[in-house]
C-alpha cells in the first residue's frame, strides 16, 4: 500500500495534462484526497512504538539503497502535506489557477517531493526529493507569480540552490566511513567533533536558508510576496517544514558531536530571527509581507526549540509545526480573498471590510487569534512546550524568544484591525464564498480540537522522538 504514496501523485501529475479544462478542479481535489485517504491508511496500520516502519530496504547502486520508511514524526509531516495539499486546491476553487492544468500538475509533483523527503531513509534519496521540491515551487512561481517576480525568484533559487549543493557535499563526507547512506549506517560513523560540526554545517546551510532562519532570510519576504498565494500556502505552509523535519531526522542524529558547538549559536541566531522579524512585519504596509515576516518569526522560535534537543521542546516543536502549517495557509487565504476583491494589499487602502463581511471578519478574527497562540488552540500548548524548553536550556534566550508573544500579537491585530475596522474603502465587498469558508472552518476546527487535545499530537510522535533523541547526548544529560 505504501507505494502508492509514491504512485498517486505521479498518475494525478501527468493524467491531470489530459483532462478537459472543466473538470480540472474536481480532477485535483479527488487526487489529493485519495492521497489523503493513503496517508491515513498507514497511520492505522502503524504500530506506534517509535520505530522506524520500513516497506523498501535494500541495496541498489554505489552505496545508495532504496530504503523508504516512516515513524511517527514522518507520519504527523504526511498528514500536514496531506491535508494542506487539497486545502489549498479547494481555496483556489474561485482562481483562475483552478482549471490550471499546469498549475495542478506541478502541485503534485511538489507533494511527491515532500512525501519523498518525510519518508527517504536514504540521505541521497532525501537530497534527491528535497531538490525535486525546488522545481515545482519554482515553476508555479515563475508561471503564474507578479509581474515583478523574476528578480525575487532567481534570489530564491540561488540561494536554496547553494544550500542544497552544502548539504550534498556533507553527505558525501559523512558516506566516505560509511558502507551506504542508509541512514543507520550514516549514524553510525564516528567523527571528531571538528569534523562533524564541519559537515553538520553544510546541513544547516541548507536547512537554514529555507526555514529560513536570520541572516539567511532575504530571499523569504519578496518570494512570498511575488509568488502567486497558492505557491505562498505551499511555502509558508509545508515547504519550509521539510527543514525543520530535516534537522530532527539528519542534521543533529547524523552529527552528535557537533551539537556542543552549533547548540548556541544556532539557538542564538534563530532567536535574533524570532525578534527582528516580528519587529519588520509590524512595519510592513502590505498585508501579505506582514504574514511573511511573522511566519519567519513563528519558525525561527521552532528551529530554536529544536536546537535545545529535549522532550519537551522538541514535542511542542512537533505540535507548532502542525499549527503554523494550518494557521499560514489560512492567513494567506485570508489576504488572497482581500487582494481578489478590492486589487490591493496596501493596508492604508483597506478598512470597513466586518460590516460588509462579517462571516469573513468572524473567519479572520478567529485566524488571528489562532495565529498570537490564545490558549484552546494548539498554538497554545506549542509554544508554551517550546518555551519551557528554552528557558530550561537558557532563561535568557527564552525570555527574549517569548517577546513573540507580545509581537505576534501587535502585528497580528494591527493587520486585523486595519484591514477590516475603520473608514469603509470599498463600496462592495463580497462575503465568504462557500469554498473559501470550508478551508477556513477545517482550519479552525483543526486548531481548536488539537489545543484542547494536544495529546493527540504529542502521545503520538513521543516514542519516535525519545528514540531519536537516544542518538544524540546533549550537555544537560537529556
Amino acid at each position: 500500500m505504501e507505494i502508492l504514496l509514491f504512485i498517486l501523485p505521479v498518475f494525478f501529475a501527468l493524467s491531470v495534462l489530459i483532462v478537459p479544462k472543466s473538470g480540472v478542479r474536481a480532477y485535483g481535489i479527488i487526487g489529493s484526497l485519495a492521497v489523503l485517504g493513503v496517508v491515513i491508511a498507514c497511520m492505522m496500520q502503524y504500530n506506534n512504538d517509535g520505530t522506524v516502519h520500513l516497506f523498501a530496504n535494500k541495496p541498489w547502486i554505489a552505496g545508495i539503497t532504496l530504503s523508504f520508511g516512516y515513524d511517527g514524526i514522518s507520519l504527523l509531516m504526511l498528514l500536514l502535506t496531506a491535508v494542506l495539499v487539497p486545502l489549498v486546491l479547494v481555496s483556489n476553487l474561485k482562481n483562475e489557477l483552478a482549471e490550471n492544468r499546469l498549475f495542478t500538475s506541478m502541485v503534485f509533483f511538489m507533494q511527491l517531493g515532500l512525501i519523498g523527503v518525510f519518508i527517504s531513509m536514504d540521505g541521497l534519496w532525501f537530497y534527491v526529493f528535497w531538490e525535486i521540491t525546488l522545481i515545482p515551487i519554482f515553476l508555479i512561481s515563475w508561471w503564474f507569480g507578479a509581474p515583478e517576480r523574476k528578480a525575487a525568484l532567481m534570489k530564491f533559487f540561488i540561494y536554496t540552490f547553494v544550500g542544497s549543493i552544502a548539504m550534498l557535499a556533507a553527505l558525501i563526507g559523512i558516506k566516505m566511513g560509511a558502507r551506504s547512506f542508509y541512514i543507520e549506517d550514516l549514524k553510525a560513523v564516528t567523527l571528531t567533533a571538528k569534523t562533524a560540526c564541519w559537515l553538520a554545517l553544510g546541513f544547516f546551510l541548507a536547512f537554514a536558508i529555507k526555514i529560513p532562519i536570520f541572516p539567511f532570510h532575504t530571499w523569504q519576504p519578496d518570494t512570498y510576496t511575488k509568488s502567486p498565494m497558492a505557491g505562498t500556502m505551499l511555502l509558508s505552509g509545508i515547504m519550509l517544514k521539510m527543514a525543520l523535519y530535516g534537522m530532527i531526522r539528519w542534521m543533529l542524529p547524523l552529527f552528535p558531536e557537533a551539537l556542543h558547538c552549533l547548540q548556541y549559536p544556532i539557538i542564538i541566531l534563530a532567536t535574533i530571527g524570532v525578534v527582528y522579524a516580528a519587529i519588520i512585519a509590524i512595519k510592513q504596509k502590505d498585508i501579505k509581507r506582514v504574514f511573511a515576516f511573522a511566519s519567519m518569526s513563528h519558525v525561527g522560535l521552532i528551529a530554536a526549540a529544536i536546537m535545545t534537543w529535549n522532550i519537551d521542546a522538541l514535542s511542542g516543536s512537533m505540535v507548532q509545526i502542525l499549527n503554523h502549517g494550518l494557521v499560514a495557509v489560512g492567513l494567506f487565504l485570508a489576504v488572497e480573498i482581500i487582494e481578489r476583491r478590492t486589487g490591493t494589499r496596501n493596508l492604508g487602502d483597506l478598512g470597513g471590510f466586518a460590516k460588509q463581511a462579517p462571516k469573513f471578519a468572524f473567519w479572520f478574527a478567529a485566524l488571528a487569534f489562532a495565529s498570537v497562540s490564545v490558549p484552546l488552540t494548539s498554538g497554545f500548548i506549542g509554544e508554551f512546550l517550546m518555551l519551557k524548553g528554552l528557558v530550561n536550556f537558557d532563561i535568557i534566550i527564552g525570555i527574549i524568544a517569548g517577546t513573540t508573544l507580545i509581537l505576534g500579537a501587535v502585528y497580528t491585530f494591527r493587520a486585523y484591525q486595519l484591514s477590516m475596522y475603520g473608514p469603509v474603502t470599498r463600496s462592495q465587498f463580497a462575503d465568504l464564498h462557500w469554498s473559501e469558508l470550508a478551508v477556513l472552518a477545517v482550519i479552525i476546527i483543526a486548531v481548536v480540537v488539537f489545543g484542547v487535545y494536544p495529546a493527540a499530537i504529542t502521545d503520538f510522535v513521543n516514542p519516535s522522538l525519545k528514540i531519536v533523541l537516544e542518538t544524540v547526548s546533549t550537555p544537560s544529560g537529556l
